[in-house]
């Protein structure tokens, strides 16, 4: 049965293949180089220092996806403005973990008295574009041409949800 909870660092180790998966393997993330387990507990330590929400989502203890949201930039000004991240193992994907974590990480958001949560999404990712619709998300924004991966540009749709 599918638990979502708000991470430890003992999770890290287990979230750590779901993420470099998506590296390795997707366009979900613009990134090259899979993380190390110091740099993902880091990047927990530092959500922490934050007091921005990681939520993991487990099924029999297995960590299968995870979730966080993060500042949208870095100025002052966008405070209230926040992005999310959704990660989910390859086996898990299609079956609802994304919807799982996605709901619970926008009632954080709103807690917080946040005004807006945005995503920014490979456009080809139907499936992740799909799920944030389903939660309210519109489109803003389509970006082409931004990213290089896997030997060919890709464009990256922004969508935006308001709190």
């Amino acid at each position: 049965m599918l638990e979502i909870r708000d991470a430890v660092l003992g999770d890290m180790a287990a979230m750590l293949p779901i993420y470099n998966d998506a590296v390795i393997n997707t366009t979900a993330v613009y990134d090259y180089t899979p993380r190390t387990i110091e740099a993902q507990e880091k990047w927990y330590a530092a959500k922490l220092e934050q007091n921005l929400p990681v939520l993991v989502a487990t099924d029999g203890g297995r960590a299968v996806g995870f979730s966080s949201y993060g500042p949208f930039r870095p100025w002052p000004a966008y405070l209230y403005t926040v992005e999310n991240s959704i990660y989910v193992a390859p086996d898990q994907r299609g079956k609802g973990v994304g919807s799982a974590l996605l709901g619970p990480l926008i009632e954080r958001a709103q807690k917080a008295k946040l005004n807006t949560m945005v995503a920014g999404i490979d456009a080809s990712n139907a499936v992740s574009i799909k799920l944030h619709k389903r939660f309210g998300y519109v489109e803003v924004g389509h970006f082409k041409q931004v990213g290089w991966k896997f030997d060919r540009w890709l464009d990256l749709t922004f969508m935006q949800r308001m709190l």
